[in-house]
């Protein structure tokens, strides 16, 4: 059966399930996005068959793997059976080489179409960076803290716009609040391998919405090839009234647990200092979150300022915070952007950034 490159390898669906048979930890540190884990060794197996390879020879190396393999044999053709009732699979190990040339054996023998990934996960790995690093044609969403950015991005979804989510893919939306009530971050690996899987399935040709992001969303880091991108593409920022922004964000944390909130607010307290943390978290005390909110806004307010300076942008002065209405506004705008000689941002003015 011939190798397929990961372009193929990704697109064949209906070749089966991905399964990975690499082991355990490899696999939770990053694997193709919705591959089925079938691990030909576990992880000590794994670090004793290394060890033996560099400290002894490669021989013995290859007969304690087999040592390994050889009780698995049935079970991972049973296994297979439940994973791919179909009898067609696509496969990889790290490099393409023994781990999935063995798994292709038994499970060819055990009646199974095998489509193998050329050059295993290592090359995936540089597909994917490749694929996040690719030039593509976007448009940067901006608007201060609380302004709903990231329910305009779905708002465009809904109407037909691409848009790639990346607080979305990172389970954060990037402040010291922006893990409340999120799933896990994924690892870095896991993310750039979500992100690559995103931006593969963007039609060609359309601009890309994307929210405006710092370099880190949480802990994760947006790639660098990407980041220059979001720096060079047109920004519009969306200029939502700070009362507007408050409420939205009031209704948004006070969703959540007192503690998570003076958690959020602890992370902050070499930013804000010792009087307005103080203050911030008697609010949650009281259970004055539009308080909480007025008291750290001020930073974000001032970092994100701070954030736009030497970046050309465009303004969509907006009402509030309804996603659907600030959609069609960020639209209607996109369409009339100024060549970027026709724009500039003052930060000191109140109103952000304006048209020369």
């Amino acid at each position: 059966m011939p190798r397929l490159a990961p372009p193929d390898f990704l697109a064949t669906a209906d070749y089966g399930p991905i399964l990975d048979v690499r082991a355990p930890a490899e696999y939770a540190q990053g694997h193709v996005p919705g591959a089925l884990s079938l691990p030909l060794f576990s992880d000590e197996e794994r670090a004793r068959i290394g060890t033996t390879y560099k400290q002894i020879n490669p021989e013995k190396a290859v007969l304690l793997g087999l040592d390994f393999f050889g009780p698995k044999l049935r079970g991972m053709v049973e296994r297979t059976q439940k994973l791919a009732p179909g009898r067609r699979v696509r496969l990889h190990c790290w490099r393409g080489g023994m781990r999935s040339g063995a798994v292709q054996w038994l499970l060819e023998l055990g009646g199974f179409e095998v489509h193998l990934l050329d050059k295993g996960y290592k090359d995936y790995r540089r597909w994917v960076l490749e694929e996040i690093a690719r030039p593509r044609p976007l448009r940067v969403l901006g608007g201060a803290t609380g302004s709903g950015k990231t329910t305009v991005l779905h708002a465009l979804a809904a109407v037909g716009r691409p848009v790639l989510d990346l607080e979305g893919l990172a389970h954060h939306q990037g402040s010291s609040f922006g893990g409340l009530g999120q799933l896990p971050q994924p690892t870095q690996e896991q993310f750039e391998n979500n992100l690559a899987a995103a931006l593969a399935a963007l039609p060609p040709g359309q601009p890309v919405w994307v929210e405006d992001e710092s370099r880190t969303i949480g802990r994760l880091a947006v790639p660098g090839g990407l980041f220059e991108q979001l720096r060079a593409a047109p920004l519009l920022v969306l200029e939502v009234p700070r009362e507007a922004r408050v409420q939205y964000l009031a209704a948004d944390y006070g969703r959540h647990d007192a503690g998570e909130l003076a958690a959020a607010v602890l992370r902050l307290r070499k930013r804000l200092g010792g009087l307005v943390t103080k203050e911030a978290l008697a609010a949650i005390a009281e259970d004055d979150t539009p308080r909480m909110v007025e008291l750290v806004l001020a930073y974000y307010d001032k970092t994100y300022l701070h954030g736009l300076e030497g970046r050309p942008a465009t303004r969509v002065p907006a009402l509030g915070t309804e996603a659907a209405a600030n959609a069609a506004l960020v639209l209607a705008a996109a369409d009339h952007l100024p060549t970027p000689d026709q724009i500039s941002y003052d930060p000191q003015a109140a109103g952000g950034p304006a048209h020369q």
